[in-house]
């Protein structure tokens, strides 16, 4: 099976920078490893995400797919293989989060929906210790529930690079496993 992998955070960013440079190179690694990666598809962040991506040895057609707020595909042909325009706009954000795993870099207030959907969606979330709502949310937990009992330090997991990713998906990615039923009554 191929995992579904969110990366999310600041829409632009500046062109190899901090986060451009985390964007393509945690792609670039994760689609070496046959993961599939979800993003908004707009900004200078997804097209760091297509570019690391696209370098790998391991690219196929489909590797990254871009879950789009508007109607419109063609916005995102240079940032992703597959493009699916919702027309949901801010809404779209949930289904982003629904990933095996969501990977934040920066971001504001849309990327604060996305971790905290995430959370709410059971998912395993990992921030990097960049300037924005991942770098405030790593270590942290977003709320009081107990989303997994057996994962004794469940959190938005705090990481520098890559290889900290990596190594938290190769850790934890298989205790993530349950999937939101629904909101109890």
């Amino acid at each position: 099976m191929k995992h579904l992998t969110s990366i999310i955070g600041d829409r632009d960013v500046e062109e190899n920078g901090i986060k451009w440079n985390l964007a393509r190179n945690i792609s670039r690694a994760l689609v070496d490893r046959d993961y599939r990666i979800v993003t908004g598809g707009v900004g200078s962040l997804a097209r760091a995400v297509y570019e690391g991506a696209k370098s790998s040895k391991n690219r196929v057609d489909g590797s990254v797919i871009a879950i789009l707020p508007g109607f419109d595909p063609s916005i995102a042909i240079n940032t992703s293989d597959i493009q699916i325009a919702t027309g949901l706009d801010e809404y779209r954000n949930v289904i982003t989060a629904n990933s095996d795993a969501v990977i934040a870099i920066g971001g504001g207030a849309g990327t604060l929906s996305e971790i905290s959907y995430a959370w709410a969606l059971k998912r395993l979330i990992i921030c990097l210790d960049v300037d924005g709502w991942s770098g405030r949310l790593g270590g942290k937990t977003i709320d009081h529930r107990i989303r997994y009992p057996e994962i004794k330090n469940d959190q938005c997991f705090p990481a520098r690079n890559e290889n900290d990713v990596l190594s938290i998906l190769s850790d934890y990615l298989l205790l993530y496993s349950r999937r939101h039923k629904r909101i109890p009554d």
